[in-house]
């Protein structure tokens, strides 16, 4: 079949190539452009929305209401739980009494009457076995495990609205904890003696800064230090296709040899894609070149208001196979290995059962980057996946055309709140030292926008009904399955991974008719990723799972995987060299008489966009 892109957008430079549409490309676009709104009272009902979700952070009120009501209804009928729950509070606060009078009377009284969970780091140091911050402590645990059962195991109560209460009462409580306060952090009380209370004006110099800083639309403190195009994203290279939606970058070889089959890298759009060319030790492209490989990136732009009608239809056509008739257009060859991360690694997935329900063998193998295919464990941002959630957020996201960079930031700090707020508030502000930034915090702050009919789309047709795993999704007028794929996948999960977790990572498996090398590596879902060789305590698991093999279930697969010290990278390399070709002389970058010459050095200019 022919393999060439669809039309540029007229203000791509005169440059740019133009092409016929491609037959994926063409069947994309078959789906009507949705109007913004058919009514005046339909507009009506979206603004009052829109002006209601600037005050919730874009979280639905009737959504949190409904899942409160459920609980609230369910515990009211059930006589026992609430006589189980009173039992649990009396014998709660007598096993609390217990240990006071035991810390109080007895030398050798034991640190602990309950321990936290191995996550919580807020009452690790000495002073909190300390009178009375150990009491002080140990009661806000055992107030805490309480309400956890009070939240849980109601009869009747929806999954999602009983995680949706738990999480909720769980942000409530860590706004109390005693690590929160002046008077009740042992640890703060010491530093301000020791210092005559410098660290409390240091810490509201700090306060002062970042609301200064978050108002003015500035960057966090330290973030100026690192700065794409001097010490982030500096691998070389040229910019050598360009669209409304994507520019192509590809990096000059460093090598005088290279594998036959160039690697294509489809990042996730919800950041910037140099997470993946960060520092000169740590750029996973850097470690790809000088690996011999000839390695393409995509680079999205950051949408605006009028951008709200692009879906992810445009995403597939323009984001992936346009670059992929690029790539071999630049470097003559058939096959190509495609590397998918986060919600990239979602993209190229259905872009790779779209090829394949076409019968284009091009994807030589497929690499996916902590990237999920079924959503039905996803993870807690499944608490604001429901329908009345969307349905605001939709509403939201229909009055400013795109979610905005800083609503998301929101929901991420929520997930981690004890990480990303409150430890963040204790250290900086309470502690006043300042919390050292470092080249990932930089790019994690940022962000991008994404565009309202996008968005829509993936948060319902992929997390809310899961179509893409129960074969429902549809690219152009017919479905796709990730059982049609043949390319055989690398997979990788991280161990902490709080976006994707890695059982759901692991579903992969589950859908796939093809051979599976899973990678289950340390670290969260960025850090796990950039684990580069050198990168001080990391570790991994690797197995390998035919296609005809029988199933097995993600615990015991890691149960019988030993960890291997080190980075996953060069575990990447050795098992892409075995799918690659003899070694052959590097393309040139960019292939002028194809239609695609250089444009201009890398990082190019849509990752400037603001």
């Amino acid at each position: 079949m022919a393999r060439v892109s669809t039309l540029h957008d007229p203000s791509s430079p005169p440059t740019a190539p133009q092409h016929a549409p491609h037959a994926i490309n063409a069947a994309a676009r078959s789906v009507p452009l949705p109007h913004a709104h058919t009514t005046m009272e339909e507009a009506l009902d979206k603004g009052l929305k829109a002006i209601i979700a600037k005050s919730t952070a874009g979280l639905s009120p009737i959504a949190l209401a409904a899942a409160y009501s459920d609980w609230a209804l369910h515990l009211a009928s059930a006589p026992g739980k609430q006589l189980q729950l009173l039992e649990k509070a009396a014998k709660k606060t007598t096993k609390l009494a217990r240990y006071a009078a035991t810390c109080a009377t007895v030398a050798d009284a034991p640190r602990t009457c309950i321990d936290p969970l191995p996550q919580d780091k807020r009452f690790r140091s000495e002073a909190w076995t300390q009178w009375p911050y150990n009491v002080i402590h140990q009661g806000f645990l055992l107030n805490q495990q309480w309400w956890h059962n009070a939240t849980t195991g109601i009869a009747g109560m929806t999954k999602q609205h009983e995680n949706v209460v738990e999480f909720a009462a769980r942000q409530m409580l860590d706004v109390f904890s005693p690590s929160n306060s002046f008077m009740t952090n042992p640890d703060i009380l010491q530093k301000t003696l020791r210092e005559g209370g410098w660290n409390l004006i240091r810490g509201w110099q700090n306060f002062v800064e970042d609301a200064t800083r978050l108002n003015t639309g500035q960057k966090p403190a330290g973030a100026e230090d690192f700065e794409v195009g001097r010490n982030l994203a500096t691998t070389p290279g040229k910019v050598v296709y360009r669209n409304r939606l994507i520019e192509l970058i590809q990096y000059a070889p460093t090598t005088d040899k290279v594998r036959p089959e160039p690697i294509l890298i489809v990042p996730a759009w919800i950041m910037k894609y140099y997470i993946l060319d960060l520092g000169e030790t740590n750029s996973m492209v850097r470690f790809l070149t000088d690996q011999g490989f000839t390695v393409f990136m995509v680079s999205w732009m950051n949408p605006h208001a009028e951008d709200r009608d692009l879906g992810m239809d445009d995403y597939i056509s323009l984001g992936v196979i346009e670059a992929l008739d690029a790539v071999q257009a630049i470097t003559a060859r058939e096959k190509v290995h495609a590397v998918g991360y986060c919600l990239g690694g979602t993209l190229l997935s259905i872009a790779a059962a779209t090829l394949a329900r076409e019968g284009d063998t091009r994807l030589k193998t497929l690499t996916l980057l902590a990237a999920q295919t079924d959503f039905t464990e996803a993870g807690e941002l499944q608490l604001f996946i429901n329908d009345s959630q969307l349905t605001f957020l939709e509403d939201m996201m229909w009055n400013q055309g795109y979610l905005d960079t800083t609503q998301m930031a929101g929901t991420f700090q929520l997930l981690r709140s004890n990480d990303l707020i409150w430890s963040y508030m204790i250290h900086d502000y309470l502690m006043g030292e300042r919390t050292p930034m470092i080249d990932l915090m930089a790019w994690n702050a940022d962000a991008t926008r994404m565009p309202y009919r996008m968005h829509s789309e993936y948060l319902r047709s992929l997390y809310l009904n899961n179509d893409l795993a129960e074969g429902r999704y549809h690219v152009g007028d017919r479905p796709v399955t990730v059982s049609d794929i043949r390319a055989p996948v690398f997979l990788v999960g991280t161990e902490r991974d709080h976006v994707a977790p890695w059982h759901s990572v692991y579903k992969f498996n589950l859908l796939s008719d093809t051979d599976v090398t899973f990678v289950l590596t340390s670290g969260g879902h960025n850090a796990g990723i950039v684990s580069e060789p050198g990168h001080p305590h990391r570790h991994y698991r690797i197995a390998s799972q035919a296609k005809d093999a029988p199933y097995i279930g993600p615990d015991l697969w890691m149960a019988q995987t030993a960890p291997v010290d080190g980075s996953w990278w060069p575990a990447l390399t050795d098992w892409l060299a075995k799918q690659s070709g003899a070694p052959t002389s590097p393309p040139p970058l960019g292939a002028r008489d194809a239609g695609y010459p250089p444009l201009c050095d890398a990082p190019g200019t849509y990752v400037f966009q603001k």
